[in-house]
C-alpha cells in the first residue's frame, strides 16, 4: 500500500493499493476509484462490533476496497473542509474524536472506547464514547479546520478549548480542569471548562470545530423571510 495526502483544506487521501491488497474505510468516505477497484460493504468483526460503531457514529458497516488485475486507485475525503492525517497505529493506540476515523489498513481494529473521566464526560465536548484505532498499519483521521500536532513531554500539560482535541495517543491521559474565574468562564468565550492533556504522548489539535464552524454558518443561512 502506498499513499499520497494531497489539498490543502479540503484534502484527499490517495490510496494505491497491489493486486489483492485490502483496505477498509467508514461509509461515505470514498470519493472515487479505479475501474479495476471492487469495493464490498462488510461487518467486520460482527453484529457487537457493527452495533459499537453504530453508536460511535459510523455505518454498522465497513467499506472493503480489493484491486484486480494489478495495482488500483482509491481515493477518499472527509464530510467537511478540514485536514486528513496518518496515523501508524503498530507504535501504539490512538484514541479519536467520535466520527474521526475516515480509512485504514485492514489490520487497523476499530474499536469503542469510553471516557475514563465522570467530568471528561459531561464536560469534554465530545460526550461519553470515543473511538479506538489500535492492531497495525497505518489509519488516516480526518476532522474540520487545521492540524497542529503537539508531543507532549512527561508530565507536560495542555490545555485545549472544548471540543478541539482530535485525537491522541493512548499514552495521554484526558480530563477537565476549569477555564479559570467566574468572570473568565463567563465572558471569556471558552465555557466553563477545558480538556485537559497530560503527556507523555502526541495530541492532534484542530483549529476549529464542526460545530464552530457550523455555528460561524448561521448569521448567514438564509430564512423564510428572505
Amino acid at each position: 500500500m502506498r499513499y499520497t495526502i494531497t489539498g490543502d483544506n479540503l484534502q484527499f487521501v490517495n490510496v494505491q493499493l497491489e493486486e489483492g491488497e485490502k483496505f477498509q474505510s467508514s461509509a461515505g468516505a470514498m470519493k472515487y476509484m479505479s475501474g479495476n477497484m471492487t469495493m464490498e460493504a462488510k461487518m467486520k468483526g460482527g453484529f457487537l462490533k457493527g452495533l459499537k460503531r453504530s453508536l460511535m457514529g459510523e455505518s454498522m458497516f465497513l467499506l472493503e476496497y480489493v484491486s484486480h488485475g494489478g495495482s488500483g486507485v482509491v481515493g477518499f475525503g472527509g464530510g467537511a473542509p478540514g485536514k486528513i492525517m496518518d496515523i501508524d497505529v503498530s507504535k501504539g493506540a490512538w484514541l479519536v474524536q467520535k466520527s474521526g476515523y475516515l480509512c485504514s489498513e485492514e489490520t487497523v481494529n476499530l474499536d469503542m472506547a469510553f471516557q475514563k473521566k465522570l467530568g471528561a464526560i459531561f464536560y469534554g465536548g465530545e460526550g461519553l464514547i470515543l473511538q479506538k484505532l489500535s492492531g497495525t498499519g497505518i489509519a488516516f483521521i480526518g476532522a474540520c479546520g487545521d492540524f497542529n500536532v503537539v508531543d507532549l513531554r512527561p508530565g507536560e500539560v495542555y490545555k485545549v478549548s472544548t471540543s478541539n482535541a482530535v485525537a491522541w495517543e493512548e499514552t495521554v491521559k484526558y480530563d477537565i480542569s476549569s477555564a479559570g474565574n467566574f468572570k473568565t468562564a463567563l465572558f471569556g468565550g471558552e465555557g466553563l471548562f477545558v480538556t485537559t492533556l497530560t503527556g507523555p504522548g502526541k495530541v492532534v489539535i484542530q483549529s476549529m470545530s464542526l460545530g464552530e464552524l457550523a455555528a460561524s454558518l448561521i448569521p448567514f443561512l438564509p430564512t423564510n423571510n428572505q
